[in-house]
């Protein structure tokens, strides 16, 4: 098969033909028809995450078919429409027993513990607990773009978050996370104010559904003008990008006994932010992770995509080839462009 490898960390990846994957026991191999470029597949390759061994292929946003199928699966057939999320479970642990295999004892991460999706053939795990059946009125690319932003930002804000109707909900980063989440927001009927320093994402979450924006390069205080707008501050606000800064802003700007659900991945020497303690106990703070969705609540977003409550076909921005994604991946940091960036030739 033909995949992206890095043999270096930051190294500039290479196109390599690869053997094809075989399916494990309890997995399948998809054959990968679309496959997005994320933020935390530029983590991993510049050596943020220490699940990878090199040689290693990236990538865990992805749509497919399956192409072949282990002996002890039982409940999926090759030409099966899937997708997966970027955090599966082992199906046996005591958090997958209690239904969050997005937070398994041994879990499995396409892309990061084992070779991804930026090829034309990968390896999935523990199929039946982790597969997702793909409805034929959705579309491979927009598949892939749910897989790793869209279903996390569906956790923070509807599982994590609690979010209901007329909260005012803030997120600071509009990237394919943060737009995510200023679309799902919306849908549930929150009032969502979009802080970012690109006037191109503000405007692209104004269309999704914010009802106000700020751009942090252009106000003196972020936290001041989220209270304003927000008459006293927001009740769920998200840290979509994952920065000191955002971090920092997100949780100072809740109203009392308001949530901070952190999205943005943290690391290397963002992974240990200073954060308002003081204020986080004198009014009740929640301060909150979300780490992906477990295969098993796919089904509520999708109710809400096909009933037309949620587009996510509106993120994304543009679909390349398979030797374009490794400028993309490698430029991740720079935050070029609005919107979902998918791998759709191969």
């Amino acid at each position: 098969m033909k995949a992206v490898v890095f043999e270096q960390f930051s190294a500039p990846p290479q196109i390599q033909q690869l053997p094809d994957p075989t399916p494990e026991p309890h997995g399948v191999v998809v054959k990968v028809m679309a496959n997005g470029v994320c933020r935390s597949d530029w983590h991993g390759w510049v050596g943020h995450d220490t699940d990878i061994q090199l040689p290693h292929v990236p990538g865990h946003e992805l749509s497919g078919v399956v192409e072949a199928v282990g002996k002890d699966v039982k409940k999926w057939r090759i030409g099966d429409r899937v997708t997966v999320p970027f955090v599966g479970g082992c199906g046996t642990c005591p958090e997958c027993h209690s239904g969050n295999h997005q937070v398994c004892d041994s879990q499995f991460q396409p892309g990061f513990t084992h070779w991804g999706s930026f090829a034309e053939y990968v390896s999935i795990h523990y199929a039946d607990v982790n597969l997702v059946a793909l409805p034929e009125t959705l579309d491979f690319a927009t598949a892939a773009s749910l897989g790793c932003r869209f279903v996390t930002s569906f956790r923070a804000v509807v599982d994590q978050g609690k979010t209901s109707a007329g909260q005012w909900v803030a997120v600071h980063g509009c990237g394919g996370v943060g737009l995510s989440a200023v679309m799902i927001a919306n849908a549930v009927g929150a009032n969502v104010v979009a802080i970012d320093i690109s006037e191109e994402a503000l405007d692209l979450a104004r269309q999704l559904g914010a009802t106000a924006t700020v751009n942090a390069a252009k106000v003196p205080n972020v936290v001041e003008a989220v209270a304003e707008i927000t008459r006293g501050g927001a009740h769920v606000s998200l840290d979509a990008l994952g920065h000191p800064t955002t971090c920092f802003n997100s949780i100072s700007n809740l109203r009392k006994r308001g949530k901070h659900v952190q999205v943005g991945l943290m690391l290397a020497e963002n992974s240990t932010p200073a954060i308002p303690m003081s204020k986080v106990i004198a009014h009740e703070l929640e301060i909150l992770g979300s780490h992906g969705m477990q295969a098993h609540r796919y089904d509520a977003m999708l109710a809400m995509i096909k009933s037309g409550k949620l587009a996510p076909e509106k993120l994304i921005g543009k679909r390349i080839t398979l030797e374009q994604s490794i400028d993309a991946l490698m430029n991740m940091d720079k935050f070029e462009g609005a919107g979902v960036t998918v791998v759709t030739k191969f």
